[in-house]
This record gives C-alpha cells, structure tokens and sequence, in this order.
C-alpha cells in the first residue's frame, strides 16, 4: 500500500490483523524489511509489525490501497507503474474527487475503485497513530454493484464496512461536506464547531451550501443537494473539537488539498455553468496559503 499516514496505518494494520498479506510501500525503507507501526485505542498501545519495501522494489502488484494526500497519489502510484499489471485492483481512499478520472486517463489498464470513511484517526508521529474514534467504511465502483472476491477481506478486517453500488454518491456528499467546512477552518484557523457557534461563520457556511447544492443537483446528485445544510451541521456538531485536515495542513506548513476539494467543486460548476463567488472566494485564499 502506498501511504503511511494516519488512515494508511489504520487500515494497513487492520488488513495485516485478518490475515491478509499487507506491505508498506516508502519512499525510502533504508533497506528495512518490516516497520514497526503503534496504533493507541482506547488507552491502550499496540505495536505492529508490517512487511515493508522501497517503491524502487520489483515483482508484480496484484492489489494497491493508496491513502497518501490526493495531490500526491498520481506521481507516487507512477513510480510503481512498472509493477502494475493489466488486472491490478488500485483502491484510492482519501479527500476530493478528481483523480480517479486522471488516472483513468493515464493508466486505463488499472482497475480502479473508490472508498470513503468516516474512521477518526490522527498521526502523533511517524508511524505512529491514534484511532479517536471508529466511523463507517464505503468502498465501491461505479457501475458494479457487487463486490469482487477482493472485498471480502476488508468486511472481514474493518468494522463497519460495506459496499456501495452507488459510491458516486458518497464521494459528492464527503466532497460537498468538505467544501462547507474544510476551507473556512483553514481561513480562520478554528476549530469546526465555531462554524456554528460565531454568527458570522456560520452565515458563510449557509452561503457555501447554497452555492454547493446547486452544483450538486447540476451534477446529478439531487439527494446530496436537499439534505446538505443538515448534513453539514451534523458533521460540525459531531466533530465540534476537531481541527479539520486542511487547518492541520495549513498549520503545520503542508500543501493543502484544496485543489481536489473545492478545486474539483468549481470545475464542475463550470461546466454547468453555474456561479459559485463564494466558494471562488475561499479557494483563492487557499491557494495564496499553499504558495
């Protein structure tokens, strides 16, 4: 699997628990055969040991996890591309829309597929993970409705894991929920519950869903566009505490992935031919962060 930070230690230590064979794939493994990767839940502290290889490693890949930033993901599974065969299976689990069609274009002989979650996990170190809290699973792709024999093994290794012949679905209602909320933490640098709590936050919000469900029912999702004011402030309430993953990135000096977030938003309203001022807005301040 390419990407070793909070969520790919989460599923990678999961899938290596059921029994399926799971290797780190690093930039640099420094000629390491196994890590040694510390997740803590609940109090407690377990340490586990995972095969590890270079990307630079040869032999064949047969199934690919990739849960590194989604600005990352297109160069880092190009490194790999010389052990991808015609039949790979390549599961994209992180933030935004976007890239499976850009890999589509540029590798048509992966199989590809998408996932969405809801997991709460945050790094406190390299390797090093916290599970805050155990959230749902969706992994599907588009058009299939059953699952492939591959995904039995994650229904047996994830809690709360199911298939979703509509995946479209879930990936705009995560999107669209990201929009609302993600880039307003990172412009005022707060928490998510002030997104509700100060008057003038929370106007902004309402103005970012109106634009957002607009552009959602455009692109063919009607049932994201209806529920998405409620759906937003349900997130806000449930993680109030939470610094979102584009304030972590903006605080800690990372690029942000706003580009496949609110970027991905925009394009689409474009094509639709749909204003969205306020959603242009805030991805432009992002943007002069990320310089």
């Amino acid at each position: 699997m390419l990407g070793a930070g909070a969520m790919g230690c989460l599923f990678a230590t999961a899938l290596h628990r059921s029994d399926c064979a799971t290797t780190l794939l690093l930039r640099a493994s420094d000629g390491r055969e196994t890590v040694q990767v510390v997740v803590e839940r609940h109090g407690r502290s377990t340490t586990i040991e995972l095969p590890a290889a270079s990307v630079a490693a040869r032999g064949p890949i047969s199934h690919l996890l990739v849960t590194t930033k989604a600005y990352d993901a297109h160069h880092a599974i190009a490194t790999i591309a010389h052990r991808l065969r015609h039949d790979s299976k390549v599961l994209l689990m992180m933030n935004g829309m976007g890239l499976a069609d850009e890999l589509r274009a540029d590798f048509p002989q992966l199989h590809i597929y998408s996932g969405t979650t809801t997991e709460g996990a945050y790094r406190l170190a390299p390797l090093h993970v916290r599970h805050a809290g155990q959230g749902h699973t969706r992994i599907g792709q588009p058009g299939t409705t059953t699952p492939p024999a591959w995904f039995h093994q994650w229904s047996r290794a994830v809690a709360a894991c199911q298939w979703d012949g509509n995946i479209e679905e879930a990936l705009w209602l995560k999107l669209a929920i990201n929009c609302a909320i993600n880039p307003l933490t990172a412009v005022y640098a707060c928490r998510n519950g002030e997104l509700a709590s100060r008057p003038e936050l929370a106007a902004r919000v309402d103005q970012l869903c109106d634009e957002i469900a607009l552009i959602s029912s455009a692109a063919g999702q009607p049932r994201v566009a209806t529920g998405l004011r409620r759906s937003v402030a349900q997130v806000i309430a449930a993680t109030a505490d939470n610094r979102s993953s584009m304030l972590q990135d903006v605080q800690d000096g990372r690029r942000t992935e706003v580009d496949y977030i609110t970027g991905y938003l925009l394009n689409t309203a474009r094509d639709f031919g749909i204003p969205a001022p306020h959603n242009a807005a805030l991805l432009e301040s992002i943007q002069k962060i990320d310089r």
